[in-house]
């Protein structure tokens, strides 16, 4: 008779039990009984009947027993990796069911983190019921088949073939500093003005900067003063601090100019191309549904915030 695939698990019953591989694993790492006992808690004695007895069982030897200690039979060197992974999973799986069955792991760029973690705060406070854990991260990708998330925001292109994606805004930049930091003329600031200032940077390539003042049809920064970060959250709370002016995201930092700590003093705003998108695997959780409703929410709120601003004082162009 053949297992469907939902019932395979049971061939499982007729494994060795777990605490046999797992002794088999430590004696194989350490090649020593003594040293293998003492990690485990356990008899030295109660170390060899078990390694004994799981050799017994599969009807071959994993070890060679010599004067200067152990050493792995070509079937136990082939048996150990795949027993060190199934534990390894085990472990893991343990660990976070465990830790909290109703707790949501969602991935973010570290940029993100001033949009995402007072909206996701929010929601905590509206549903005591859910637990969110944000994992901030420099990498902009996510692989639910390697990385134990349930949903992650990741910024660039927009993704072309996944069905399970939601777009949530797209990154306008434009200069971004603190009220009085720069000097303003019957009410406008000029890229002149720029000159002697400390340009906060994001990226190590100025890219960003680079992108908008082609826009404005300047060649090269127009100041030798410039500071350089790994993340944009860096730059703008460097700007935030009054030193410098740093590139921002608009949305990202809607927050900020709302309550008048920051201020963009250009008109020019530029759609870079990227976007920030909202990832997710097959068959969500009611709770990841929730979270998903609650961002996207959130998201067009952010949109149409964005478009008023660049109705009344800003204009937009996208990068070519």
């Amino acid at each position: 008779m053949t297992l469907s695939p939902e019932l395979s698990y049971l061939n499982a019953l007729n494994l060795p039990s777990l605490n046999v591989l797992k002794t088999f694993a430590v004696v194989a790492q350490t090649l020593n009984l003594t040293h293998a006992a003492t990690l485990l808690h356990i008899t030295q004695g109660a170390v060899s009947r078990q390694i004994t007895g799981l050799e017994t069982s599969l009807g071959y030897p994993l070890f060679l027993r010599q004067a200067r200690g152990l050493t792995l039979t070509p079937r136990g060197a082939q048996l150990l990796p795949p027993v060190q992974q199934a534990l390894s999973l085990m472990g893991d799986a343990l660990k976070r069911v465990g830790s909290h069955p109703d707790t949501l792991r969602i991935k973010c760029p570290t940029c993100s983190m001033r949009w995402l973690l007072p909206r996701v705060i929010q929601l905590q406070n509206d549903r005591p019921d859910m637990r969110i854990e944000l994992t901030a991260s420099i990498a902009h990708g996510v692989d639910f088949s390697n990385e134990h998330f349930d949903a992650a925001v990741i910024f660039g292109r927009p993704p072309e073939s996944q069905r399970r994606a939601h777009h949530l805004f797209d990154e306008v930049l434009t200069p971004v500093c603190t009220p009085d930091f720069l000097p303003r003329h019957k009410g406008k600031t000029a890229v002149a003005d720029l000159a002697d200032k400390t340009l906060l940077h994001p990226t190590r390539d100025r890219r960003d900067w680079l992108l908008w003042l082609r826009e404005e049809g300047v060649q090269g920064l127009p100041s030798e003063k410039s500071q350089h970060f790994d993340t944009l959250d860096l730059a703008i709370n460097s700007a935030l601090q009054g030193y410098g002016v740093a590139i921002g995201d608009l949305t990202l930092i809607e927050d900020d100019l709302q309550a008048g700590r920051v201020i963009a003093p250009f008109p020019l705003c530029v759609a870079s191309g990227a976007s920030y998108t909202l990832l997710y695997p097959e068959n969500p959780t009611p709770a990841l549904k929730v979270a998903i409703d609650f961002l996207n929410e959130q998201a067009r709120l952010s949109r149409e915030k964005l478009s008023a601003l660049l109705s009344t004082s800003h204009r937009l162009v996208s990068a070519v």
